[in-house]
């Protein structure tokens, strides 16, 4: 049975909460009608049940703590039976719970919080972009520049030095292989070798092998913040070897298993001092010192032409000579490659980069390999046997203007500087400018012949003394009077046959005569410079003829006074009138081949009409006097079966100081065959003490040069007899 649901009750215990079958009473009595249900107050509040029999209304105790009405012992319920409650203890009974949960945590708001991660989130990435543009913009370069130091090594690759060869094609200098023993300084660091005298230890191994002090290896290695260093410049191939063979060895001793096993053993164990104690025999010193190929400039044939080439420093660049002239065309361009490494070694698969060197150009000159030994040979001898300061040869040809030999004594090996004098080094052929002395009397005469003021056979007397502005004239002997043609002037070398002889140019005014002689003389080459553009050359010194005064009017005719010349240009002189007149500007460069291979000729030199083609032959025939006349002063400079034409010269050599003068300068200048002119020879010596005159110690050069020369170059014999013009006449 079904209790009536009653109006704004709750639903009755036994019953479906969802209105379902109602559940069994289980024995307890059902309310009387009108009466609240159990557990349902009067109010309509919910009522548990109560039994079937309604216990009399009694007072209620007060409730305890958990809501409830204590219960004596008789008020407790019998077995079997529900317990009878009073209407008014009856409370309301909570709904039963199913299984508890835990209590939801109850969340911020929303909105606020994405606000606060969005603020965080955009600073932290804000950081990170930041760095990556630093990173990637602004310190890109200068971050690859450091990882590029790091892991890089930049190698400059130095050119292959341009060779000097002789007319023939033999080296005079020459590029072969060498190495520069190279370090880098970052691997000598304690921390990279566990050694901390690491580059004493290394200074001690390298310095006997490579001639560098231990102070200087030891200084270099010091810099870690350096990844290259050159130790040594320029080694031979046997000193390499020594430096690869010692490193392997102690790159083999550091990696024996003995040293691996003491190394894992000890460590590193600490000395006294605190220092890292180092085990010597299991260190390798050497694991980074390298070498690195490259060129050494030798010099083959031991000094041959030394003053004409010149040398090069210790850097390999040209210090003298024609070394330093052409030093840009020598010398290339050097290149450089890149590559990564790793402990010294290179990394095959890191990449790297290369700039190759060009390579300089070889230089062709004109000397001849073999004349030049003659000429050598030949000067260092009489210098040696003359007791010279110095001596000098230069062998041209009359044609070309090339400068066939051109030789100083004393010399230099290029190849071993440290046995050189500074006074030797240079050229003084080219370097040293003197007054010729009797040999400039060629070009006197020239002027008079060529202005017709005279012939050869003019009839000159010569004085013992000869008076002009105050002072006496005289030649070197004394004598009576001379009567002479003017091919006996020349002959005898007389001075003051050759004052008469220039005087007649001006028709007795010396001015008008000296301008005259002046601008033959500068027509010769007389202080102009020669066109080789050589280190040092001097262009002589003439003093124009109004500047001159008192004696010096006079005596710049035969070659003293303010007259100087160097070696070239007095035996261009000579080669001007063995070429019929005409001057060919002399050049020491036939050619040169570039990188390219391309050989590229010098060109032929300048040419200038001096004197006439007869001035030329008659001059020619009164050289032939002074060597075949038994009155000419050259009878030394004489070749069997060839006509020679010369002028010998006996000067004296101005003072170091610039004051007066002091010694001698001793010359013989000629040119063969003279009937038809091949080669012009020039000897001088400085400063002789065996002896002074020309004729006597350099025609006896000239000679020997002069022959060698002929033979060398396969010139035949001359095939006529020389003209033998008259050198006296009788009053």
């Amino acid at each position: 049975m079904t209790t009536p649901r009653q109006p704004g009750s709750g639903s009755s215990r036994g019953q479906s909460p969802r209105g379902g079958a109602p559940r069994p009473s289980a024995g307890r009595a059902q309310p009387a009608k009108g009466q609240p249900a159990r557990g349902q107050s009067g109010k309509g509040q919910p009522a548990r049940s109560q039994s079937a029999k309604a216990q009399p209304a009694k007072a209620q105790p007060a409730k305890g703590a958990a809501g409830r009405t204590p219960r004596t012992p008789q008020q407790r319920r019998p077995e079997g039976r529900p317990p009878a409650r009073s209407q008014a203890a009856v409370r309301p009974r909570p709904k039963p719970r199913g299984p508890q949960r835990p209590r939801a945590l109850k969340l911020a708001e929303p909105k606020r919080r994405l606000r606060v991660i969005t603020v965080v989130l955009s600073l932290v990435f804000s950081v990170f972009a930041g760095r990556l543009v630093q990173l990637q913009l602004v310190d890109a370069d200068a971050l690859a520049a450091d990882a590029n130091t790091n892991r890089y090594l930049s190698i400059p690759i130095t050119a292959e030095r341009g060779s000097i060869t002789s007319s023939d094609g033999v080296a005079l200098a020459a590029t072969v292989d060498a190495y520069d023993i190279t370090a880098d300084p970052a691997m000598f660091t304690p921390e990279a070798t566990g050694i901390p005298d690491a580059p004493e230890q290394a200074a001690a191994l390298l310095s006997p092998i490579i001639g560098v002090s231990k102070d200087k290896i030891a200084a270099d290695l010091h810099t870690p913040k350096t990844r290259y260093k050159r130790l040594a410049a320029k080694q031979t191939p046997a000193a390499k070897n020594q430096i690869s063979d010692l490193k392997s060895t102690l790159e083999k001793q550091a990696g024996s298993r003995a040293c691996q096993v003491q190394k894992k053993l000890l460590g590193k164990p600490a000395d006294q001092g605190g220092r890292t104690r180092v085990d010597n025999e299991c260190a390798n010193p050497l694991a980074g010192v390298f070498n690195q190929e490259t060129q050494k400039r030798i010099y083959p044939a031991d000094g041959l032409a030394s003053n004409l080439v010149g040398f090069v420093n210790g850097e390999g660049e040209g210090a003298g000579g024609l070394e330093l002239q052409y030093q840009k065309q020598l010398a290339g361009k050097d290149g450089h490659s890149s590559y990564a490494q790793a402990g010294g070694r290179l990394v095959p698969t890191a990449g790297g980069s290369m700039d190759p060197a060009v390579p300089g150009s070889d230089i062709k000159l004109t000397i001849n390999r073999d004349i030049q030994w003659a000429a050598q040979k030949a000067i260092t001898d009489q210098v040696a046997n003359s007791g010279a300061e110095k001596g000098y040869v230069v062998v041209q040809d009359v044609k070309t203007g090339q400068v066939i030999a051109m030789a100083t004594a004393p010399g230099f090996n290029p190849g071993d500087l440290s046995t050189a004098k500074q006074s030797q080094m240079g050229n003084p052929a080219l370097v040293d400018a003197y007054e010729p002395g009797s040999t400039a009397k060629l070009m006197s005469l020239a002027a008079v012949l060529d202005s017709g003021t005279a012939n050869w056979d003019t009839k000159v007397t010569v004085p013992n003394r000869l008076v002009r502005a105050g002072q006496q004239f005289k030649d070197d002997v004394e004598h009576g009077d001379w009567y002479l043609t003017l091919a006996g002037v020349l002959a005898k070398s007389s001075n003051i046959g050759t004052i008469e002889a220039v005087e007649t140019l001006g028709g007795g005014d010396q001015l008008k005569a000296n301008q005259v002689l002046d601008g033959y003389m500068r027509k010769f080459g007389v202080a102009q410079p020669t066109g080789l553009n050589f280190p040092g050359e001097t262009p002589g010194m003439l003093k124009k003829p109004e500047d001159l005064v008192a004696s010096e009017k006079y005596n710049i005719s035969f070659g003293q006074g303010p007259l100087q010349m160097n070696a070239l240009q007095a035996t261009s002189v000579y080669s001007t009138i063995a070429n019929g007149g005409v001057r060919v500007a002399p050049s020491i460069v036939q050619g040169t081949t570039g990188p390219d291979g391309k050989y590229v000729p010098t060109p032929a030199g300048e040419q200038t009409r001096v004197v006439s083609e007869q001035t030329a032959k008659t001059l020619t025939s009164m050289l032939e006097s002074v060597v075949d006349d038994e009155q000419g002063t050259g009878g030394k400079a004489a070749i069997p079966g060839y006509r020679v034409a010369g002028k010998t010269g006996t000067a004296n050599r101005g003072a170091a100081d610039g004051k007066g003068y002091d010694g001698y300068t001793a010359s013989f200048i000629g040119f063969a065959p003279a009937d038809n002119p091949r080669y012009t020879v020039s000897c001088t010596l400085q400063g002789p003490v065996n002896g002074h005159f020309g004729g006597q110690l350099c025609g006896p050069v000239f000679k020997q040069v002069m022959e060698f020369t002929l033979k060398t170059m396969q010139v035949p014999p001359s095939g006529s007899q020389a003209p033998n013009l008259p050198v006296e006449w009788k009053p």
